[in-house]
């Protein structure tokens, strides 16, 4: 029960990020088009959506993975034996969570190479700032996988065929 608690806080707490992203995305690109409209152009609006759509991206992701939401085949895994079913359910998140330490760790590494750099609309905006996404969102998707691996080893190792739902994942 702790899990799933804990599951549904991460959750909206990464919906409200998207939420305010998406929104902050949304009026920077109007203020950029209204601006453009009366001749007076924001040289930095397009370098900013670039980013803020970079964001949304990653972000939105750790949030699929909360979700369960990401492309996959679990009608494949649902139809194996329990026993299969939880070994290559334990492989997959295994190597999941293991990517995403190496991204994390070489989106970590790279902030410091950046360091020195900026945007070029906005110099005093660091590069190594807006890259750090990188390994922020590595880090989030990881809890996520860490708070839905009981409930998904739970389903795996459930006798007899499941279904889809139970599984929590989604078909795409």
């Amino acid at each position: 029960m702790a899990f799933t608690r804990a599951r549904e806080l991460y959750e909206r707490l990464l919906e409200t990020i998207v939420i305010i992203l998406m929104a902050t995305l949304a009026i920077e690109v109007t203020a950029g088009v209204i601006f453009r409209s009366v001749g007076h152009s924001l040289v930095w609006y397009d370098e900013v959506a670039s980013i803020l759509l970079a964001w949304l991206t990653f972000y939105g992701s750790a949030l699929a993975a909360v979700k369960r939401a990401h492309i996959g085949c679990p009608e494949v895994i649902a139809m194996l034996p329990p026993r299969v079913r939880f070994g290559l359910r334990l492989v997959a998140e295994t190597l999941v969570i293991a990517f995403f330490v190496l991204i994390a760790w070489v989106g970590f590494s790279i902030l410091d190479v950046l360091a020195t750099d900026s945007l070029v609309s906005l110099p005093s905006v660091r590069a190594n700032y807006v890259q750090s996404v990188l390994p922020i969102s590595a880090v989030l998707i990881i809890i996520a996988e860490i708070l839905t691996l009981p409930a998904v080893l739970a389903a795996a190792r459930a006798t007899g065929s499941i279904s889809v739902a139970a599984t929590g994942e989604s078909s795409h």
